[in-house]
């Protein structure tokens, strides 16, 4: 369904639950408040799989609208409202202590670190695909 949207929207989502995993097991044992890390943490991983999915959509639709001539205004009103979404998400995750903010953060920058290391997954996905779900070598 995501490769409808964009080819490497897989990898991208599967990139940011890796890191999120990673930066879990990591991360838990550190801190006296485990809870409010673990949702502070996985509320983070949420915002950046939504707003991966968000910009592959806008980026779909803009270039569509850009092919027919269209302008890309759209495109810039979607990019803001994306980021006052994941500042009302931090505004709710602060105010109502359902999470760690700065643990939140970091779970957010699971998107940047997956876009880095998207060449590596989109890899390791082809692989698995192509050796009938085992990862190539």
């Amino acid at each position: 369904m995501f490769r409808r949207i964009n080819q490497a929207l897989p990898g991208l989502l599967l990139g940011i639950l890796a890191y999120g995993a990673a930066v879990q097991l990591a991360g838990v044992w550190f801190v006296q408040d485990k809870v409010r890390y673990t949702t502070g943490l996985w509320l983070g991983i949420a915002v950046a799989m939504g707003m991966a999915v968000n910009m592959a959509i806008v980026i779909l639709d803009s270039v569509d609208r850009m092919a027919a001539g269209g302008s890309s205004a759209r495109a810039a009103l979607f990019s803001l409202l994306r980021y006052a979404a994941v500042v009302l998400a931090f505004f709710l995750v602060w105010r109502f202590r359902l999470g760690n903010p700065i643990v939140m953060f970091i779970g957010v920058m699971g998107l940047k670190v997956s876009a880095y290391l998207q060449p590596f997954t989109h890899k390791f996905i082809t692989g698995f695909q192509k050796k009938g779900g085992r990862p190539a070598k």
